[in-house]
């Protein structure tokens, strides 16, 4: 019977690894006396590990559920620094520390989604996004890449009732993101201090870069099919940052019918190409909507999505209006309550385009592995293109 309450117990899953305990070394002693009370030792990953009583409470019912137990007594102990450290080796595998899974040679689609100004609906639809595809057996990443406007966590409904965002697990230099919708998702905003959620976030260049690449290479993602990056608005340093970082990137483009934020969206995808990426398509966000009575209220004006596809596919390979979603209240109401329109309206019409346009991706082929290189980048206002001490002809 201890062999059996053994590979009961083993066979829990880690909340937030996504592993069998049993394969991370988290089971230490397991015993059944002869009046069938099972003894069981388990080892957490970190003092104070948040799942600890999501752990007890499954390790417990995965030993009493097993034939001729009956009862449980768990121990539960923490991992020292050794043991925390061969676990990290073995989440990371081959990969050496602090490299980038995701930079080349990778199984994963990566897709970044921008757009050319704020204020189009870019996070609300990546979150959507994100959950879409988890929902159809995908295992997703989503990065908050917007550390000056985060807002992910609060659409994802990972805020409590004091709008706090959940502090992430790390068991040493490794990073695990919180799990929402089935959806891995690391923010900025998970690593301010209390009483910081609601002050501005002004850093530059540097710590940006910094920020961006601790997020791909110290953040543990496993082994996700498709990682989301909610990009910024725009064309700074962290489009260029990821352009250089992952090169690989498909880039999905956001804008509203609106001519004027079409024409800045088209800006970005030439960014994203200007580092190597593909753009793979653009969506038309707060599309007309047909009214009950039929009419329809094109309240940003229509064809915007169309015209920066155009614009996009004159200048370089085609690029597709994968979608177009239209504008809806409910799709505003579930992002404010923090609970993806996909799974609280799945048949509104925006829920509709945006399963859709889930569908889409999955179809298109993944991109070759591309391997980062030393790139010029976006050229500067006023830059003559001479490197610093090249001659000048």
């Amino acid at each position: 019977m201890t062999a059996a309450v053994r590979e009961a117990v083993g066979q829990v899953t880690d909340p937030e690894l996504r592993q069998p305990i049993a394969a991370m070394n988290m089971v230490r002693e397991v015993s059944v006396d002869d009046a069938g009370i099972a003894h069981v030792r388990i080892s957490l990953t970190v003092v104070g590990c948040p799942m600890s009583e999501r752990i007890n409470a499954d390790v417990t019912a995965a030993a009493a559920a097993v034939p001729g137990v009956t009862g449980v007594q768990l121990q539960t102990g923490v991992m020292s620094p050794q043991e925390r450290g061969e676990l990290t080796s073995l989440l990371r595998g081959s990969r050496a520390r602090r490299e980038n899974p995701f930079a080349a040679s990778t199984h994963t689609r990566v897709v970044a989604v921008t757009s050319g100004k704020g204020g189009v609906g870019k996070s609300t639809l990546t979150a959507n996004l994100a959950v879409t595809l988890a929902r159809t057996g995908l295992r997703v990443g989503l990065v908050d890449m917007d550390v000056h406007g985060f807002s992910i966590p609060g659409l994802m409904g990972l805020l409590d009732a004091h709008g706090h965002a959940p502090h992430p697990t790390r068991i040493d230099d490794m990073i695990l993101p919180p799990i929402a919708h089935e959806v891995k998702t690391i923010s900025i905003g998970m690593f301010l201090r209390a009483g910081q959620e609601r002050e501005a976030v002004a850093w530059r260049g540097p710590l940006l870069h910094r920020t961006v690449a601790q997020f791909l290479t110290d953040v543990y993602f496993g082994d996700v099919d498709v990682l989301l990056l909610d990009m910024p608005p725009g064309t700074g340093d962290i489009a260029i940052t990821v352009g250089q970082l992952l090169p690989g990137a498909q880039v999905l483009v956001v804008t509203t019918p609106q001519q004027a934020a079409a024409d800045v969206a088209v800006r970005s995808g030439m960014v994203a190409r200007q580092t190597g990426q593909q753009v793979i398509g653009v969506v038309e966000n707060m599309a007309p909507l047909t009214l009950p009575d039929g009419t329809v209220l094109d309240l940003f004006g229509s064809g915007g999505g169309a015209d920066a596809a155009r614009a996009l596919s004159a200048d370089g390979p085609a690029v597709p209006l994968l979608a177009s979603v239209p504008l809806s209240p409910a799709l505003r109401v579930c992002g404010d309550a923090g609970t993806p329109i996909v799974v609280a309206a799945p048949d509104e019409p925006a829920a509709q385009a945006i399963t859709a346009l889930a569908e889409r991706i999955t179809r298109l082929p993944m991109p070759a592995p591309v391997a980062p290189v030393a790139r010029p980048g976006a050229r500067n206002l006023g830059s003559t293109g001479v490197r610093a001490g090249a001659a000048r002809v």
